[in-house]
């Protein structure tokens, strides 16, 4: 309870927190110290190191830059699939890299995006309604348009006999005349109608949309609403992805680690829990919630006119989406030709996957199986492996006298001809230490309820529940950790609960994945908040939308998300795990739990 009231609270930080069991459980004889020390280092740090190995070279060498710029040119720059483009980007770069570090990423590519929307906005009076080359069909309905804006400035000029020059305009919408927004106003020489001089229109009651769209702009940064609600959209889908990213490996975020390290404490027996298994259960559901969440994005944000907003003709590409294209592209150029060490990062990126899946599969034999002795090695021993070979390869071409500029864009490289693709200092600035002492805290304090009997004690209190079918329990361990989850951190968060539904799905004799799974699934989706996880606070911080959107957002996000995990731990997850019984690992776990 001290430690669950220090995460939740975040008076120290999480990682000193986590150092409570290391003292008191010494201090109360509920563990040796030397017992204590051992839970802070398990097979999920390890297998973190190796993965945060890989992130640093990809990192370093900017090959999550050429993904992402290279997913969304595929993409386009219609709204709604740029918003497609850079959510898929997201979510892949998430299931091997940190939701947070993804996030910091992605958003400055998204910005600078955003930024050429907004500055060809403003340089560009009417062209977010009119296309670069207009369909035939359109051009009776440009027609009819043009006639009304004659008809209302006409009706204005003899009702308020007043009217404003073509400079006047000029000077008021920063464009170049009145004629882009389709009036064809003519200018006049008599004085007695310009009566502002300074730039000014006459303080009437207009009527006229693009009047009222010029003045606006000159008090906010976006050209139009439409152009702030796209900024809002595509700023909050690449936290939802990030996230969304995360659940598919159980490397992806660090729920997944402390769900994995602990439920392979607390059931050494059950062999259930590996990388493939996870991914075959969680790519599912993160295909589903991505296509949702992209149409509850789009219908909240750009409305629902998606032969609009989705299409991919060249016809229909206004001015301001080709000279976002454009920016793009050039954003990839600056990246130059591909270079050797991108083409490293990438083999060894491929190889440590391949190597994952095909360590024990389940349906054909691993190759495990090669290994005499068996059980000795696991994920942590691929990544391991792989991340020292990244401080022992030079990040040079091999056999090449010369360092050209598109394999030697880093000054260590340049320096030293031997310099390896990554040093330890690009490994400690990805690091999360404090995640590791996190996690080595909650494996602590389920050690110390397994020994107490503090687990057993909790289970009975939970037995009356047990008349619950196992869905509607698995529902309510949803809510309940969605709902603490928005306040506080997602790793205390699931350390807290994780011990509590065991015992409790002990006692009722359901599965433990049953629970533990959709439990863990959820604690992610802390997405209504910017204190809810660090990505929404980096998104938040590009001003581009208030708490009230992500509150809206997120709230659709949060049902999605779990109607989705209800929906796969009912469906594929039962084969998959075998959950309509009680199985044995269980069984023997609670039968010793008991004596």
């Amino acid at each position: 309870m001290v430690t669950a009231v220090y995460w939740v609270s975040e008076a120290v930080p999480l990682g000193a927190a986590a150092l409570v069991p290391a003292f008191l459980y010494p201090l109360f004889g509920v563990l040796k110290s030397s017992e204590v020390a051992a839970e802070y280092c398990k097979d999920t740090t390890l297998l973190l190191m190796g993965v945060i190995c890989l992130a640093a070279s990809i990192e370093k060498w900017n090959l999550h830059k050429r993904i992402a710029l290279r997913m969304v040119m595929i993409a386009g720059a219609k709204p709604g699939m740029l918003v497609l483009g850079f959510m898929c980007c997201t979510v892949f770069l998430s299931m091997w890299l940190s939701n947070t570090s993804t996030t910091a990423m992605v958003m400055p590519i998204a910005e600078a995006v955003l930024q050429q929307l907004i500055c060809t906005g403003l340089a560009d009076g009417h062209a977010d309604s009119e296309t670069v080359e207009a369909p035939e069909d359109d051009s009776a309905a440009s027609e009819k348009e043009d006639n009304l804006d004659k008809n209302q400035l006409e009706l204005l000029y003899h009702n308020n006999s007043s009217v404003c020059s073509k400079q006047e305009l000029t000077t008021l919408s920063e464009v170049q005349c009145c004629e882009g927004n389709g009036v064809g106003l003519e200018a006049t020489s008599n004085p007695t109608y310009i009566r502002h001089t300074n730039g000014l229109l006459p303080q009437v009651a207009i009527e006229f949309p693009n009047v009222k769209r010029i003045k606006a702009r000159r008090d906010s940064q976006y050209p139009t609403k439409r152009d702030h609600m796209i900024c809002k959209c595509l700023s909050l889908s690449i936290t939802y992805a990030a996230t969304i990213g995360g659940l598919i490996t159980i490397t992806g975020t660090s729920t997944n680690l402390i769900f994995a390290e602990q439920f392979n404490n607390r059931y050494p027996d059950a062999k259930v829990i590996n990388f493939g298994t996870w991914f075959i259960f969680s790519f599912p559901i993160a295909i589903i919630m991505l296509v949702l969440t992209w149409l509850w994005l789009h219908f909240l944000f750009l409305g629902c006119n998606f032969r609009e907003t989705c299409s991919w003709s060249k016809k229909r590409k206004t001015r301001r989406e080709m000279l976002s294209e454009k920016r793009i592209h050039e954003e990839y150029a600056k990246l130059g030709p591909i270079s050797y060490p991108e083409v490293v990062t990438g083999v060894f990126f491929i190889l440590m996957t391949l190597l994952w899946f095909t360590r024990e599969p389940g349906f054909v034999p691993g190759w495990t199986s090669l290994f005499e002795k068996k059980g000795y090695r696991t994920d942590a021993t691929v990544s391991v492996l792989l991340g020292f070979l990244l401080f022992l390869i030079p990040a040079r071409r091999p056999f090449s006298s010369s360092c050209s500029s598109s394999s030697c864009r880093n000054t260590d490289a340049e320096s030293d001809p031997m310099a390896p693709m990554i040093t330890w200092k690009d490994f400690q600035k990805l690091m999360p230490w404090e995640i590791v002492i996190l996690v080595g805290g909650g494996y602590a304090l389920a050690a110390g309820c397994k020994v107490s009997g503090l687990s057993v004690w909790i289970g009975r209190q939970l037995e009356p529940m047990s008349g619950l079918p196992p869905w509607a329990v698995t529902l309510l361990a949803c809510l309940l950790v969605s709902a603490v989850t928005e306040f506080a951190s997602n790793p205390a968060t699931l350390t807290v609960f994780l011990p509590i539904l065991s015992a409790l799905s002990e006692t009722l004799r359901i599965n433990p994945l049953h629970t533990l799974i959709p439990s863990t699934m959820c604690v992610s989706f802390g997405v209504m908040l910017p204190v809810g996880n660090p990505p929404n606070a980096i998104v938040f911080s590009y001003g581009h939308v208030k708490i009230s959107d992500m509150v809206k957002a997120g709230f659709g996000v949060n049902l999605i998300g779990v109607v989705v995990v209800m929906l796969a731990i009912s469906t594929w997850g039962v084969p998959l795990f075998n959950l309509n019984e009680f199985p044995d690992w269980a069984v023997a776990r609670n039968v010793t739990g008991g004596l």
